[in-house]
């Protein structure tokens, strides 16, 4: 089988035509702002809007395909949730009965779409790994087959099929950036890419806090992250000597880029992407990759399942950051018509008002003296500076805080 284990070009080839119903060949499109940001020609691969919300439905119908009559019993795996999803599809698909395993704390939009499949959602324990060593003993006991969401030959070839559409869609293309959990996505799109064109650069991203292919086994238990959907333990047999023999760089980012990324795929390229889809541009943002010089350079947004209820708290990260939120402490009497009348001077000043809280607990406060912190929608910095010289010109003792 050599360095390749047995998947080739012609093995790729195949898994697209068996896709070819269900997988979509995603979109393209090229960012003005991220090329005009870092310079040279960025193109985004839109796989957040491939069925099922991520490319895993590649692998997973060519898979289901490959198993033949082996899968009449069903099929089983383990699965932060992407992998679940498109499994759950392609069973559906085939009309056959799936389970997955998936780890405490998944995303909750994952789960929702596996069960809207049809997918029998099991739980799987404190990670991916616990997760597969479950679907594994699942798969002895019953004769469901068991299905990796990496660590297989058909899993990567079907993966694989996107750089079969890089290739036809970007005909100047120089450098792609992937994410990496387990490595089917990367050891496949580069084996595609390399073995006809072998001059495009491949770049592979993790997630800092989970990093086997870059720093070694990451840490047991289980690890909190934006980027859910690539947090894995360890390299996969199978993929880590593809992604030795195609990939030409591994790098991480943290946390903080990842949110950074998401915003800004959000506000900028319209494009809605979960954490683990985004580090290609996090890695833009960190510097850890430069645009290629000459040619295209196309990042792969991988996956778009994030919950509803984490955009809150990223577009209100985002906007403090920006500077177009603002978290004010005013010390006000504590006599009728004192916060009326501090709220009418912060409204003046051309300020939406968001929250008013007060503050009692904790602090110096002089007797008939209470604190209240307020969050504004402001213009800027600018703004905002404007607003605590006009509160104080008119008698109240305000400051900036940071949040």
């Amino acid at each position: 089988m050599g360095k390749n284990l047995g998947i080739d070009l012609d093995a790729i080839r195949a898994a697209r035509e068996v896709g070819r119903v269900v997988v979509e060949h995603t979109p393209i499109t090229p960012s003005a702002y991220l090329s005009q940001q870092f310079g040279g020609q960025i193109i985004l691969k839109a796989e957040n809007l491939q069925r099922t919300g991520a490319f895993k439905i590649r692998g997973a119908i060519n898979k289901l395909h490959r198993l033949g009559e082996l899968k009449k019993h069903g099929v089983v795996a383990g699965s932060a949730g992407n992998h679940a999803a498109g499994l759950a599809f392609a069973a559906q698909h085939f009309g056959v009965k799936c389970e997955i395993f998936i780890p405490r704390g998944a995303s909750l939009s994952k789960i929702a779409a596996c069960k809207s499949y049809g997918g029998i959602v099991i739980d799987g324990g404190e990670s991916v790994d616990t997760a597969v060593v479950m679907a594994k003993s699942r798969a002895l006991e019953t004769g469901m087959a068991f299905c990796h969401p990496y660590d297989d030959v058909d899993v990567v070839a079907g993966q694989g099929t996107l750089g079969l559409e890089l290739l036809e869609d970007i005909k100047n293309l120089a450098q792609v950036i992937i994410p990496l959990g387990g490595g089917g996505l990367l050891s496949g799109t580069a084996l595609a890419i390399k073995q006809q064109r072998p001059e495009v650069k491949i770049v592979g991203v993790q997630i800092s806090s989970c990093a086997p292919y870059i720093y070694g086994n990451a840490p047991t238990g289980a690890v909190p992250t934006l980027a859910d959907g690539i947090a894995v333990k360890q390299p996969g047999e199978i993929t880590r000597p593809l992604i030795e023999n195609w990939v030409d760089e591994l790098v991480d980012v943290d946390e903080d880029g990842v949110a950074d990324a998401m915003m800004i795929l959000l506000e900028r390229a319209k494009m809605y992407v979960e954490g683990g889809g985004a580090v290609g541009v996090s890695a833009l943002l960190a510097s850890r990759v430069k645009p290629a010089k000459n040619g295209a350079t196309c990042i792969v947004l991988s996956g778009g399942n994030v919950d509803m209820g984490l955009i809150p708290n990223l577009i209100r990260r985002h906007e403090t950051k920006a500077g177009r939120r603002a978290l004010l402490f005013a010390r006000v009497s504590d006599q009728p018509g004192a916060l009326a009348e501090f709220l009418t001077v912060v409204a003046k000043s051309g300020a939406n008002i968001i929250e008013v809280s007060h503050v009692r607990e904790g602090l110096n406060l002089r007797v008939r003296e209470t604190g209240v912190q307020v969050v504004l929608e402001v213009r800027g910095p600018d703004h905002t500076a404007e607003i605590i010289s006009i509160v104080k010109t008119a008698g109240f003792e305000v400051s900036e805080m940071v949040n």
